[in-house]
């Protein structure tokens, strides 16, 4: 997507409203997962350092296929908590810089229903 903050505002807010209206228990802990791609591994491992660093936990680098068939590698940045727009946000805008000294991609984030 983009790096502009606006943007993920934007879809933050829609992918909070589409989980509560599915349903979703705006109540309970949810894990906010921040994906994070680039096809440079020793750029992809820098980011995911310096988002340790920044306190966030990371996952493990993996290989994804694209559907042109070109590879990918990608990660997350994990945290968790209530699934509100403002914390989620403030997150992204600590992730961004992080992610754009090394030309990383930021790649949206997600979680899943609770029940």
């Amino acid at each position: 997507m983009s790096d502009n903050l606006q943007e993920w505002r934007d879809e933050t807010h829609a992918i909070i409203e589409e989980l509560l209206e599915d349903g979703s228990n705006p109540d309970a802990q949810y894990e906010i997962e921040h994906h994070f791609a680039c096809q440079d591994f020793a750029r992809l491992e820098k980011a995911a350092v310096d988002l340790f660093k920044a306190g966030y936990e990371v996952t493990d680098a993996e290989e994804m296929e694209l559907d042109d068939g070109a590879t990918i590698l990608c990660f997350d940045a994990v945290t968790e908590g209530p699934l509100q727009a403002d914390a989620i946000l403030a997150d992204i805008e600590k992730m961004l810089p992080i992610v754009a000294k090394y030309g990383v991609e930021y790649d949206g984030w997600g979680t899943y229903f609770q029940e």
